[in-house]
């Protein structure tokens, strides 16, 4: 293995089909790409897998080769000492689909990969994972992580509303604002009861929320402590904010105590205008036009369905006049 090579990592995703477009748009946002039909994006950029809620799995590539027998010799190289181990076959979504390597041809994979390898095998607690995978019949072999779906335990929130974004949903809406954290500051201006700053305060996101309505307030405070999470909350109108952020995300405004003309909109989104580069907008309406008049282009966008509500995704950046 040459040490000097760029390391390169395999994602496999997996969604509801209702949910594809928002797993693209996620996928565009952390590698500039999107997948094809069978969910595996190949990147040099290292995401943490439970960083998604799509992400199923990640293999960090060590070797490759287009037979087994190559992955057999050049896991030979791999020397553990004192660390336990275990290979697992990972079955991609096109070979799931052709019905290829039934369970006791891949045993016979890992164990004979897992024989090649000087070290301690441990089925059970081992404390490095590997993952042997085939991908358009190439065989790939390296570090294995999985998903620990930790946005499922926030569903249980002591505050929330029927109307609120799912955590799933919100997850991959923080990805999509921030799919680099580093060095990146973040508002969500009219940030409700807290399901997306949840979500990207615990997948360490700068952040900060605020929100006009006070009497929310606490409870969104009570939701980002529940989970031993730490995370600045202000009552502010949106054009109050003066701060400078390089993001702001915008969960508009939707029920029937909350509803807002065009000329609301349009006033919200110029205040965003003044104090954010990029702006992600979750809406039921249309409103490109709004959004282009208050001086932001639309770069990229999805469709997410939620029962009888449909939301539109709508990643924007400002046009500097």
């Amino acid at each position: 293995m040459n040490n000097n090579k760029k390391p390169s990592y395999l994602y496999q995703y997996a969604c509801r089909e209702d949910e594809k477009q928002l797993a693209a748009l996620e996928m565009r946002s952390f590698f500039g790409q999107d997948s094809d039909d069978s969910m595996i994006v190949e990147s040099h950029v290292k995401i943490d897998p439970s960083r998604s809620p799509f992400i199923r799995e990640r293999v960090e590539i060590m070797y490759e080769g287009s037979k087994i027998e190559d992955i057999v010799e050049q896991v030979k190289q791999i020397k553990l000492e004192n660390t336990t181990f275990k290979v697992m076959f990972i079955k991609s979504s096109d070979l799931e689909k052709k019905k290829e390597f039934g369970l006791k041809q891949r045993r016979k994979i890992e164990k004979e990969v897992g024989l090649s390898i000087d070290g301690e095998p441990d089925l059970l607690e081992p404390q490095v994972f590997y993952g042997i995978m085939n991908v358009n019949w190439r065989w790939v072999f390296g570090h294995y992580e999985k998903n620990d779906a930790t946005w499922l335990r926030h569903q249980t929130k002591p505050h929330s509303y029927s109307t609120a974004l799912s955590t799933r949903v919100a997850r991959a809406v923080a990805n999509i604002a921030v799919p680099d954290p580093r060095g990146i500051k973040a508002i969500d201006p009219c940030c409700g009861i807290g399901t997306v700053l949840v979500e990207a305060i615990s997948m360490g996101i700068d952040i900060v929320g605020s929100d006009v309505n006070h009497l929310i307030l606490p409870g969104t405070r009570e939701n980002i402590a529940y989970f031993g999470l730490e995370g600045e909350v202000k009552c502010k109108d949106i054009r109050e904010v003066t701060e400078k952020y390089d993001v702001a995300i915008i969960d508009m405004p939707y029920n029937l105590c909350s509803v807002i003309t065009p000329d609301e909109q349009l006033e919200m989104f110029q205040s965003a205008w003044r104090f954010s580069n990029k702006l992600v907008i979750v809406t039921l309406e249309p409103i490109d036009g709004v959004i282009i008049e208050a001086g932001f282009k639309i770069i990229d966008r999805c469709v997410v369905n939620k029962g009888a509500f449909t939301r539109q995704i709508i990643v924007c950046e400002k046009v500097n006049c």
